[in-house]
């Protein structure tokens, strides 16, 4: 049995979706089902009894420590946060709330569980795995080397600032307590289950709808993009045999600029859904003021995660932006589900 916190969200609920894919373990699922949080997102899942779902929120004190007594997981896999730059300026203290203080709050509870509630051979077999962002290590220079995980944490943003001290926290608690953690730090993830609210999903719906595709400044920020999939396997490879109070990033390989992104989605769609009026989707670009403090170019070096443990992402960007768009045509009813407000009120009803 696993605990994996988020595990409604973007990357959280693909890698649940995957773990009981490739493995017999079960998952007990904590999540806040936030607006971002989305049981559509494991509808799949309905009737199986290897996934456990909970309403809740790593910051409740309470319910972690009943989840870790009556569960007794081997490992837990972090992965709520609140995760987006844009909310993060205009309302930082949801992320200080969550994302330093829910922490800290999940590392308590865990730390408890662990050092008195487990076998001396559990103990040691036990892993808090915490993920985090490229975002942490600010912006860099065109031409200087990629982030290793030597590198200094430098965030820009109230959302990585507030990733920045959740990471240390966790480091704090290997270091002072001896918790047998893991931090992943990844590029930018893209693929199935995305809310549109982030640069790609965002294109691909407003495309469709005949919105703006908004692109900030001059779109030449750059970032590397990761499918979401190849994520979920290098957090498996890591928990698996990644060694104790070791950092690892989690890149694709891909830098590429924000407009290069939206160039290529407009291209895949109209190539795959073409508009009525036989005209490029790239007409629907729109050049609008950049936002505050905007980091220039994240790169992620993840030599470190290939020599130790052997991985690799399977997907290159032309693949994996492909399946992605494919995904979001063939999923327009979860589109207009997580845009729609009968979603929220439906969890409201289930889960008050």
């Amino acid at each position: 049995m696993i605990l994996v916190t988020g595990g409604a969200g973007f990357i959280g609920a693909n890698f649940v979706l995957d773990w009981l894919a490739q493995s017999d373990e079960p998952v007990v699922n904590l999540d806040k089902l936030t607006y971002a949080g989305n049981l559509e997102n494991l509808v799949s899942l309905q009737g199986n009894a290897r996934h456990v779902f909970v309403r809740g929120d790593i910051g409740d004190t309470a319910l972690v420590e009943r989840l870790l007594s009556e569960h007794r997981p081997r490992a837990v896999v972090n992965f709520a946060a609140e995760s987006h730059v844009d909310r993060s300026i205009h309302g930082p203290e949801d992320f200080i709330q969550t994302n330093i203080v829910g922490t800290f709050r999940l590392l308590e509870a865990v730390r408890t569980y662990w050092s008195g509630q487990l076998s001396d051979e559990a103990k040691a077999a036990f892993r808090f795995l915490h993920v985090s962002t490229d975002e942490v290590y600010g912006s860099l220079k065109s031409g200087e080397p990629a982030f290793t995980e030597q590198h200094r944490y430098e965030p820009n943003s109230p959302y990585s600032a507030s990733k920045a001290a959740s990471d240390h926290l966790v480091r704090a608690y290997h270091h002072t307590y001896g918790l047998p953690v893991l931090t992943t730090n990844c590029s930018n993830n893209y693929g199935p289950y995305h809310f549109p609210e982030k640069l790609i999903p965002l294109m691909i719906v407003n495309a469709l709808g005949g919105k703006a595709l908004p692109v900030y400044g001059d779109g030449q920020q750059i970032r590397d993009w990761l499918y979401v999939k190849d994520h979920c396997s290098a957090i498996r490879r890591v928990l698996e045999a990644g060694r104790l109070g070791e950092v690892y990033n989690v890149g694709g390989w891909n830098e590429k600029p924000n407009i290069e992104i939206v160039d290529t989605v407009c291209a895949l769609l109209d190539e795959l859904r073409p508009r009525t009026d036989k005209k490029s989707y790239r007409e629907q670009i729109t050049y609008v003021k950049d936002r505050p403090g905007h980091d220039r170019r994240y790169a992620i070096d993840a030599h470190k995660l290939e020599r130790e443990l052997g991985w690799r992402p399977a997907e290159t960007f032309d693949t994996g932006i492909r399946k992605t768009v494919r995904w979001y045509l063939d999923n327009q009813a979860w589109v207009a589900g997580v845009t729609s407000g009968s979603y929220r009120q439906w969890v409201e009803r289930h889960y008050a």
